[in-house]
């Protein structure tokens, strides 16, 4: 088996603090799943350049959501293999959890169809992917501790 190839990328569970029950941005990207169907995610992307990867998460939160955020915490790590183009891909999601300052949701780039406040508790449930539902559950863990 060949070597996969590393791939890193940074990203946010952006709560509402003002919100009841306390609310997470979920976008819904352009881009299709493997299998062609629509997906449920948290903001994430690439960092540019030299941009450490809290930057580059608050970045990609404001490109993908239209919201500005502050970090609270890192709520850790999501890591997986997929194929790309026949290359095995090991990829590693930073996540943290943000805090809303302003923005809007109507601001967001052309690589999302829509961005949407829910609730915290319902995105740890329906969120399209599993290491994502464990990141909004970490937010949640977090939120009820202080």
């Amino acid at each position: 088996m060949t070597p996969a190839d590393p791939e890193f990328s940074a990203g946010g569970v952006v709560i509402d603090p003002d919100s009841e029950p306390l609310r997470c941005v979920v976008i819904v990207p352009t881009r299709r799943a493997a299998d062609g169907s629509k997906v449920l995610t948290l903001p994430k992307g690439h960092p540019d350049g030299g941009e450490t990867p809290e930057a580059a998460a608050l970045r990609e939160v404001r490109e993908e959501t239209g919201i500005d955020a502050t970090i609270r915490a890192e709520l850790g790590d999501v890591r997986y293999v997929y194929q790309r183009s026949g290359r095995r891909i090991a990829k590693v999601v930073r996540f943290y959890l943000m805090e809303r300052t302003g923005g809007s949701l109507e601001d967001h780039d052309h690589e999302v169809e829509v961005a949407r406040w829910v609730p915290l508790e319902e995105a740890a449930a329906t969120l399209s992917h599993q290491g994502e539902r464990e990141m909004a559950q970490r937010a949640l863990s977090a939120m009820a501790n202080g």
